[in-house]
């Protein structure tokens, strides 16, 4: 939905998700507050605009500078979680208890191009969308193993049925309107660049380079990312049931066929004893037994977490603007 010309310039807030962002984080919130004042002075967004830095039960001292910048910046705001939930978790949080009339959700570790706010603050106003994705241009800051996995990532889950932006993670513009139809999604298991695409409205996007990480260590390390990949798979596409009982069919026609095969050479008297080939059949149809039996088992583990309907988070404390608190 467009901006009224009329009713002036929307409010902007900036959701950074952190957890154990120390190092980072000053540098991230004098970057964002400079944009921040830009867009302000320009009129492109009005003087309630703000950041707000989201702490994902970070153990260094995290928090404390995030509400040391909120008594001396009016333009920040905090909002702790009870405890670690994860980066998914974390953004969805700033984004359902935020204020504003757009949202935008960016790392705190600098490697996403911060200029590329004003695109889609403009975007949003002159073309009325939704939601303006945030694409990298490319992928020339990572490594040729990351390159060709992510990549190859996010065809799979073009191929699995999965509507996806290609090239796209979680830095994204949203108006109000997304956001309150995101919050109608209530999955415990999170993937909010697979969730996102499926509400509909108008959409853009905004292609940007990625610098390599300001400082610290990268909070998705091979496991995480591993983590991630598959709850997208999971929890978007049951093809991979499908595969398997396809699989299922498949080898016991060949079951069928070799069956057949051992009786008419039973018959015809052209048997060999031999241990080999019964071993091999044995050990194929066993292992995909147990690669049936977990996969299936995968999916069950996720309908048992979300039927129980649990919180998906608890806010512990919210610093900022009084004038403007935050509901708890």
């Amino acid at each position: 939905m467009g901006i009224d010309k009329r009713s002036g310039p929307p409010e902007l807030c900036i959701v950074v998700p952190c957890y154990n962002e120390e190092e980072v984080l000053p540098e991230a919130q004098s970057r964002l507050l400079n944009e921040l004042s830009a867009l302000v002075a320009d009129g492109l967004v009005n003087n309630a605009s703000h950041i707000l830095f989201v702490d994902d039960g970070s153990k260094d001292q995290t928090w404390s500078l995030i509400e040391n910048a909120s008594r001396t910046e009016p333009q920040v705001r905090g909002l702790k979680l009870s405890r670690n939930r994860g980066h998914q978790t974390a953004v969805l949080a700033g984004l359902l208890e935020g204020q504003g009339d757009i949202f935008i959700s960016i790392d705190a570790d600098l490697q996403d191009d911060i200029t590329a706010i004003r695109q889609m603050v403009i975007s949003h106003i002159e073309d009325g969308t939704d939601v303006v994705y945030g694409v990298r241009a490319g992928r020339s800051s990572d490594t040729a193993f990351k390159r060709f996995t992510a990549e190859g990532y996010y065809r799979l889950l073009s191929a699995l049925g999965v509507e996806i932006v290609f090239n796209h993670a979680d830095y994204r513009l949203m108006s109000q309107r997304a956001i309150s139809a995101l919050g109608e999604y209530r999955e415990v298991h999170l993937f909010l660049r697979g969730l996102v695409p499926l509400i509909g409205f108008k959409t853009a996007t905004i292609e940007y380079d990625r610098s390599e990480r300001f400082a610290g260590e990268s909070k998705y390390p091979l496991r995480k990312m591993l983590s991630l990949a598959w709850e997208g798979v999971t929890s978007f596409s049951a093809k991979p049931l499908r595969i398997i009982s396809i699989a299922g069919i498949v080898i016991s026609m060949l079951a069928f066929l070799g069956a057949l095969a051992a009786i008419w050479a039973s018959l015809t008297g052209g048997t060999v004893e031999g241990w080999a080939s019964l071993v091999v059949a044995v050990a194929i149809l066993g292992g995909i037994q147990l690669l049936a039996i977990g996969l299936i088992g995968e999916y069950l583990g996720k309908i048992y977490n979300e039927v129980k309907a649990r919180p998906r988070y608890f806010v512990d404390k919210i610093v900022g603007d009084e004038s403007q608190t935050l509901d708890d």
